[in-house]
């Protein structure tokens, strides 16, 4: 019988990481969670409390070297520039059989984890359909969406994935397993550069790319040069993608902000290398142009 996951780790307490843990928290046994921060940030945390829509998330904090059990699943939700510092503090939440789920957006987060933990402990995953924002250490949101999960490429359910599926089924979490995570992180990368891009350059709200005009058809073209460096790489995006997620851009709620929307708002860094800074370098390697995504690079960076 396959080991069942029973304790939990998360690092990284933006949108989705309180989301998550928030969740978690009201459905595990206490103890069975626990939030990896450095020590300076914890101090913090326990002063100001952590806040989900209004409620305060008593959450048990622990910092990275100390002594822990192995997690059975470990959640990495950090923005892209605090990865790498990431990787190095959940070493000792990492055993033989833990689960590795980043939420990061992108396409190149799964691929640093593994470089130093091995691809076996990961699996691939797109969070979708959630309407959150954070101020500060406040967080609310009005839908969780879901976690769409699986493996890159495969035919029927691997034995993690199912260890996963058991576990959300348990705690209640919204899910759906999908075994071609390739075409679809990299389907939601090309929609995060953007709109992501777009609305936070412009420093406005979801309306502005709804409605036809000038930043409606900057998104697209940079999702065109998105779909240009996908298609020399080797994962086939097409119009069909954009199509796609227009239909999903045109229901968002119009006042709100994506994350890097959010990030400029707030006075925060943004993940323009994640976005642009991924096109741009993918491009030079194929000699593909990619003129807005080079001008939201040095915009942003």
């Amino acid at each position: 019988m396959s080991k069942t996951i029973s304790k939990v780790s998360i690092i990284g307490l933006g949108a989705l990481g309180i989301l998550y843990g928030e969740h978690f928290l009201r459905r595990m046994p206490g103890g069975n969670l626990r939030i990896i921060a450095d020590p300076k940030r914890i101090d913090k945390y326990k002063k100001d409390g952590i806040y989900c829509n209004e409620q305060v998330c008593e959450f048990d904090y622990v910092s990275p070297d100390a002594p822990v059990d192995p997690a059975d699943l470990l959640i990495v939700a950090v923005k892209y520039n605090a990865l790498a510092d990431a990787i190095r503090m959940i070493k000792g939440h990492v055993g033989p059989d833990t689960i590795i789920l980043s939420v990061l957006n992108g396409v190149v987060s799964e691929a640093e984890i593994g470089e130093v933990y091995g691809d076996e402990h990961l699996l691939y995953t797109v969070a979708q359909g959630m309407t959150a924002s954070k101020v500060g250490n406040k967080m609310s949101y009005r839908t969780k969406g879901i976690l769409s999960f699986g493996e890159l490429d495969a035919v029927a359910n691997s034995e993690k994935v199912e260890r996963v599926k058991a576990f959300f089924d348990k705690v209640e979490l919204p899910y759906e397993i999908n075994n071609r995570m390739k075409h679809k992180l990299w389907s939601k990368w090309m929609l995060n550069v953007g709109i992501n891009q777009t609305v936070a350059y412009f420093n406005a709200t979801n309306d502005l790319v709804q409605k036809s005009g000038e930043a409606r058809n900057m998104m697209i073209d940079t999702m065109k040069e998105a779909i240009a460096v996908a298609n020399k790489e080797g994962v086939n995006l097409s119009q069909d993608d954009i199509d796609y997620w227009l239909k999903i851009i045109d229901t968002l709620a119009p006042n709100e902000r994506p994350s890097m929307a959010q990030d400029v708002l707030a006075g925060r860094s943004t993940e323009v290398a994640l976005f642009a800074g991924t096109v741009v370098k993918r491009a030079k390697k194929h000699a593909v142009s990619v003129p807005l995504n080079e001008q939201f690079l040095k915009y942003f960076s």
